[in-house]
């Protein structure tokens, strides 16, 4: 199992969360997201290690921009 924090852009509510949730857990090996709004951060538990350009692409589809590739 993996850890890993990213920083996002734009999230300000519940459903912000949500959305970017549901993307992440679209990704190939993702076991959770949990989206911390108040400081901007989504902890990302997986199987291995995460492609940068897939976590990226998935909030991007989302609606908000990644800050930081891992933190």
């Amino acid at each position: 199992m993996t850890v890993s924090t990213y920083s996002v852009t734009g999230m300000a509510c519940g459903h912000c969360a949500e959305s970017v949730t549901e993307e992440l857990k679209r990704i190939a090996g993702v076991t959770a997201a949990v989206v911390d709004v108040d400081s901007g951060t989504v902890a990302v538990t997986s199987d291995g290690v995460l492609q940068a350009a897939d976590v990226r692409a998935a909030i991007e589809e989302a609606g908000y921009e990644l800050r930081t590739e891992q933190m």
